[in-house]
């Protein structure tokens, strides 16, 4: 049986966009089959390419969020470079910008603008704050927006928050953006019109700050930090093992305590002593608890843990480090990693986690170098050579 192809195949994509929420966004649809066009500027392109130099010389987040796109060098304060990108997306299906506030609409690439001009275009707006009110125009970053959201407050321990150690507001963005773009797909499917899309990123993460947020704004009160423990289950955490390594476990009610007192702590005595038998009396007694578990990993190493953990049936995991994460076995025995072509050779990059069975394979296109498909994308709108070369001279394009 032939594979079916992929969902987005045959759907072209104009993208004005920098850093991760919308890049992010639209490696989602390159990966299900969609033409990515990516617009940068002739003169460094998207600033994310000169974040880093981790991955063989190229930026880190650079490398993880562009994969399988064409990159245009064009520069959109000239009327001829504006009139480059009008032309390209007056043959597409899907706009994604995320430029400064207003920006977009100052060079006619907002999403309202562009559907008023195209009826069939999905056009996606990505800020940080939304076009309107008191933060439209803030200056938007991942850490400013997870502090704004909430999600500093309630990550990390009780005498000092943290962000998120990955860029959680760009990302939460981008995959509403994602969404929010196949959703309008269908809707033309059967209205035949587009429509403009608007994500912001501190709705998105708001949206994210779920229990928390509901727990504070009817409960009274938002979580305490913990750290990696948790506030309202106990025991929760990360303890020490003999070889230096970490497992955290979580005992989510009292048969699991018993378990986890019979068959890992060696302590059958502890399962009914009420000052640990039920979950409000070791959350009560939470150092107390805590120094139980952790006398009893100490002793053993992690892989040791985890088998006891696991055959008394008590959830867990090892704390892994990055590189842990690059050899996990589950990854490796599942086959989730390929290798991606890149201006610095093959790199190492994840499946997309969203598997369809049956399917074409999934692209995995190379990272592009900036303006690669410059000249190519020029010819494809009927330009000559001789124009082509008049731009780049003036630097229009690059």
């Amino acid at each position: 049986m032939d594979p079916q192809p992929l969902p987005l195949a045959g759907i072209t994509v104009v993208a004005v966009e920098q850093a991760v929420s919308a890049p992010f966004a639209t490696r989602q649809l390159a990966d299900l089959g969609a033409r990515v066009i990516k617009v940068e500027r002739p003169d460094g392109g998207d600033f994310a390419r000169g974040y880093d130099t981790a991955a063989r010389g190229l930026a880190s987040h650079f490398v993880w969020c562009n994969r399988g796109k064409e990159s245009v060098a064009v520069d959109l304060k000239d009327p001829r470079g504006r009139e480059i990108v009008h032309r390209l997306v007056a043959d597409a299906d899907v706009f994604v910008q995320n430029l400064a506030q207003g920006a977009a609409a100052r060079l006619g690439l907002d999403a309202a603008a562009l559907c008023a001009r195209h009826p069939r275009l999905v056009a996606v707006d990505i800020s940080g704050y939304g076009p309107e009110g008191p933060y439209a125009h803030k200056r938007a970053y991942d850490m400013l927006v997870q502090c704004e959201a909430g999600l500093v407050s309630v990550t990390g321990t009780p005498e000092r928050p943290v962000k998120a150690g990955v860029p959680a507001a760009d990302v939460a963005a981008a995959m509403y953006a994602f969404s929010g773009v196949l959703a309008a797909l269908l809707r033309r499917a059967s209205t035949g019109r587009g429509g403009p899309v608007e994500v912001s990123m501190l709705d998105a993460l708001a949206e994210w700050m779920g229990h928390p947020l509901h727990h504070g704004m009817h409960g009274g009160e938002a979580p305490a930090r913990t750290g990696l423990a948790h506030a309202v289950i106990a025991p929760y955490d990360a303890y020490d093992t003999a070889d230096g390594s970490q497992v955290l476990l979580s005992v989510q009610n009292d048969r699991e305590w018993r378990r986890l007192a019979e068959q890992v702590l060696g302590r059958p005595d502890l399962a009914d002593d009420p000052r640990f038998a039920t979950n409000r009396a070791r959350t009560g007694r939470r150092g107390e608890t805590d120094a139980v578990v952790a006398g009893a990993l100490a002793g053993l190493t992690a892989g040791e843990a985890v088998a006891r953990l696991e055959a008394a049936q008590i959830a867990c995991a090892r704390l892994n480090t990055v590189q842990d994460v690059a050899a996990h076995p589950q990854l490796a025995a599942r086959d989730r990693w390929r290798e991606v072509d890149s201006p610095a050779g093959p790199l190492r990059a994840l499946l997309p986690p969203i598997t369809l069975p049956g399917g074409a394979p999934v692209p995995m296109g190379a990272v592009p170098s900036l303006g690669e498909h410059t000249d190519a994308l020029l010819r494809s709108l009927g330009m000559t050579e001789e124009t082509a070369a008049a731009l780049r001279r003036d630097g229009v394009v690059a």
